[in-house]
């Protein structure tokens, strides 16, 4: 049976927590450093605390290392490490290939997608050096994935299921440092793919001149991003066993809404596939809210760089200080909703009043039309009911209570068999009055504990009296006794076997899967030792370190020609005579090179 794992970002230990609270089997959370995220960073102290909540539920924490590392960081980074082993962490999330040389302690490794896991060699490679999950790249499709599973069956595969879509496969994307000196490979990147661009077109043979304009002002390189809720099963039986949602500076509000929504997805096809398929962590949570993906912030359309929200209906007629909708949803006085206007371009505004179907804007938009589609990006109610306690997670129990010759004896077990067992010396009393449902009451009060009783067994057969506090203190012994334990076992789990050594030489040939220039990300003498063992000379060491010019610095499955109806396939001989740029406000370019053979993009910085 596969355990499955619905893996939430983290941007600090209370989202962490309540991502787990909200459904989630695994966080991800960013460290003081080398996370990938600059924004996103966690000390020590506040890993322990979300360490210690998730491994009450068997949940697991992983922490990203996922940067390439300069040489005058090895040490730090190499500390840093041993700090994480030994609060609990359950795996590290890593990129530069160095690491393999530090000396680390025994925790698991996760080759993160800025490795560029393309290929079932490549799975197959890392899988062989010790790697024991594989995050493979965004813009894989689930035929793709299954390919790679077929090849690596004993490999964990750890796909993108929610979120933000970077344009450049991760890990292949110099751009932002090309441009403003901020690296992607180091948490740093300036986000060029959500800028405006203006599309160039020049000459083959007059690549100075201005060129002609064929779009103005547009994000080319913004792409919607990714929901594969409605996708789940599929990318399960392909062979996936991690469902990763993006989103490490997402604020809480997000994290618990899509956290829920996959949560309760992953949950039904489950419990149609019992035989097949179980959640990898324990307890199951109830939330106050119903959850809706799209309730949360969603990059829904191309060339965007926010998100529309949900579609309400059409506006039906407008006045002078209000306009009707059609609509069967409740709007609330506060919402915030949207509309397209002739050239697909957001316009926002608040709703000052909802009367029914009748809308009133502080400013009513000029250029509200009737039969414009109108979408809500910001529900009031909805966050209201996020930003106080919104779900509970518990673990089911079963309690027996049996009378010996001294006293009583008492035990708990959960469901994955952890359990716990008290016998106490106690003067026995016949009750006056029927007592089963007061010893029911009373052991049933789980309080602030993860615990639910599922089942309350009452062996003994005469009408014993126990006085409330008693079953009271009896139950939070056994309740204590079982948390221990928990925690205890969970926390042995995380240190008591990861290797970061190779557990066999590669079946693969390094030079199959791993370039010897730039695209190495080499920035440490560590990594370089790496290679030249496995047989691959580096002969150009990281973008970072050279700044080599006229290189590619983005590699894309998003093609601009394609997305606008010009590709080559269809405009024929007429693109053989032109070169495409697009242009940032600041003057600095970028060419566009095309492979029609394999569909992808390269951006080249000249």
């Amino acid at each position: 049976m596969k355990q499955i794992e619905l893996l939430a970002p983290a941007k600090n230990a209370d989202i962490g927590i309540e991502a787990i609270r909200h459904g989630a089997d695994a966080v991800y959370i960013g460290a003081s450093e080398f996370g990938a995220r600059a924004g996103a960073k966690n000390d020590i102290d506040d890993i322990k605390r979300l360490v210690d909540y998730a491994h009450i539920f068997g949940a697991k924490v992983y922490v990203t290392v996922n940067t390439i590392i300069y040489e005058d960081e090895m040490a730090d980074v190499e500390a840093m490490i041993w700090k994480l082993y030994e609060i609990g962490v359950d795996a590290l999330i890593v990129q530069d290939f160095g690491l393999l040389g530090m000396n680390l302690p025994p925790i698991r490794l996760h080759a993160s997608t800025q490795m560029d896991n393309r290929t079932a060699d490549k799975v197959r490679f890392l899988a062989d050096l010790g790697y024991e999950q594989v995050v493979l790249a965004r813009e894989l499709t689930p035929s793709q994935i299954a390919a790679i599973h077929e090849a690596c069956p004993d490999v964990a595969l750890e796909v993108f299921v929610h979120g933000a879509m970077c344009v450049s496969y991760s890990g292949q994307c110099y751009a932002s440092e090309a441009i403003f000196g901020r690296s992607a490979n180091r948490g740093e990147c300036a986000q060029l793919c959500r800028m405006e661009y203006d599309l160039i077109s020049k000459r083959v043979n007059r690549l100075d001149e201005e060129g002609q304009v064929l779009a103005r002002s547009q994000r080319l390189l913004s792409i919607k991003d990714n929901c594969q809720i409605d996708n789940l099963e599929k990318l399960m039986d392909a062979g996936a066993t991690s469902f990763k949602i993006e989103g490490r500076l997402k604020d809480m509000d997000y994290v618990k809404n899509v956290v829920a929504d996959y949560s309760r997805k992953l949950d039904e096809i489950i419990a149609r596939r019992p035989d097949e398929y179980v959640r990898a962590s324990s307890g199951r949570s109830k939330t106050t809210f119903e959850p809706d993906w799209q309730k949360s912030f969603f990059r829904s359309m191309l060339f965007q760089h926010k998100s529309i929200g949900e579609y309400l209906g059409k506006v039906k007629d407008v006045y002078t200080n209000h306009f009707t909708i059609g609509t069967t949803k409740k709007i609330n006085n506060g919402d915030g909703v949207c509309i397209l206007d002739e050239h697909d371009n957001i316009f926002g505004f608040r709703i000052n009043r909802a009367e029914g179907n009748a809308l009133f804007p502080l400013e009513l938009p000029k250029s509200l039309r009737k039969g414009m589609a109108v979408y809500r990006n910001q529900d009031q109610r909805f966050e209201q009911l996020l930003s106080k306690p919104s779900a509970e997670r518990r673990i089911s129990v079963t309690m027996t209570i049996d009378d010996t010759d001294d006293g009583f004896a008492l035990g708990i077990v959960d469901e994955d068999g952890f359990e716990a067992h008290i016998e106490v010396e106690c003067a026995k009393e016949l009750a006056r009055t029927h007592q089963t449902e007061n010893v029911i009451r009373q052991l049933s009060k789980m309080g602030d504990t993860p615990f639910a009783p599922d089942n309350i067994d009452i062996r003994y057969k005469k009408n014993w009296f126990i006085p409330s506090s008693q079953l009271a203190e009896w139950r939070r012994e056994l309740t204590s006794q079982l948390l221990a334990m928990r925690k205890e076992a969970y926390d042995a789990r995380a240190k008591e076997g990861g290797s970061r050594m190779a557990k066999a030489k590669p079946t693969v040939e390094a030079s199959d899967v791993l370039p010897d220039n730039y695209l190495a990300n080499v920035a440490n003498s560590k990594a370089e030792v790496f290679y030249r063992e496995h047989g691959v000379d580096i002969v150009q060491r990281a973008f970072e370190l050279t700044h080599s010019v006229g290189v590619p610095v983005m590699f894309c499955k998003h093609c601009i020609r394609r997305s606008l109806g010009i590709c080559k396939k269809k405009v024929g001989a007429s693109a053989k005579d032109e070169v495409l740029f697009i242009r940032l406000a600041n003057g600095q370019e970028f060419q566009l090179d095309f492979d029609c053979e394999k569909c992808e993009m390269v951006l080249v910085k000249n």
